[in-house]
């Protein structure tokens, strides 16, 4: 399993520190670390914060992801894609990789017409666009078709999340978490039904690097996290999950 395992670090700035500015601050760090360690997708999931500052927040977070990735040329394995959740609006006006859908969210088929419509009209009729070399390249990556993860918590949610054309799925909880015990956790049994479909699945709630190896020999495609990732030096989170 080792180089395999899909890695998913989900943000909570609130958790950082005390004060706003510190909290931005410390995110985009921790964001940036995340991408030089080689995570393979960041969750945006900041839902208290207004439109606009979601999406200058956001923008900022693109420009760290790609500038880790630049000061690391030669590295194929860093190609991060930052996901904002539940936003498909913000995820194309700040050039993101994709999105992240809420159990009860619009689908994933939803999102994808969106996305192929958002960039329909970028040049004046009968006259093409024109940009610069960086200007088209963007463009370009933003044409991909857009990665959308899945909040699902039963293998229905999972089967219907692969359906609605989702590129994953995050199964959760799998194991009780300390901050909301009140949360029955699926268990392992659940999870290895969930990834029966023919979507990854990626295993979050409660994760240490102790449990992943359950969750991973239960068929998950990776793991999924908060505090794994937050609290933790991600470099060697990252090196320890894929020695797994």
């Amino acid at each position: 399993m080792a180089g395999s395992c899909l890695l998913y670090y989900i943000t909570d700035r609130t958790a950082l520190a005390a004060d706003e500015p510190a909290r931005r601050r410390r995110l985009l760090e921790k964001i940036a670390e995340a991408a030089r360690a080689g995570v393979d997708y960041i969750q945006l999931r900041e839902k208290d914060l207004p439109t606009r500052e979601l999406e200058s927040l956001a923008r900022e977070a693109v420009r760290a992801i790609r500038k880790a990735r630049k000061l690391a040329t030669g590295n194929r394995q860093l190609a991060t894609a930052l996901l904002i959740n539940s936003r498909t609006d913000v995820a194309l006006a700040v050039e993101a990789g994709g999105v992240h859908l809420r159990s009860d969210d619009v689908s994933a088929l939803e999102v994808r017409t969106t996305w192929e419509k958002g960039h329909v009209g970028t040049a004046a009729p009968g006259r093409p666009a024109v940009r610069s070399t960086a200007a088209t390249l963007a463009h370009e990556n933003l044409l991909q078709a857009p990665i959308i993860g899945a909040s699902c918590h039963s293998p229905a949610e999972v089967a219907q999340a692969a359906a609605n054309g989702a590129t994953f799925a995050v199964f959760a909880p799998v194991f009780e978490k300390k901050d909301s015990p009140a949360a029955r956790p699926t268990g392992l049994a659940m999870l290895q039904q969930a990834c029966l479909t023919n979507i990854p699945v990626l295993a979050l709630g409660g994760i240490t690097v102790s449990n992943a190896r359950s969750c991973l020999a239960a068929g998950a495609a990776g793991i999924a996290a908060i505090r794994l990732f937050q609290e933790n030096d991600v470099v060697d989170t990252v090196r320890r999950l894929r020695s797994l």
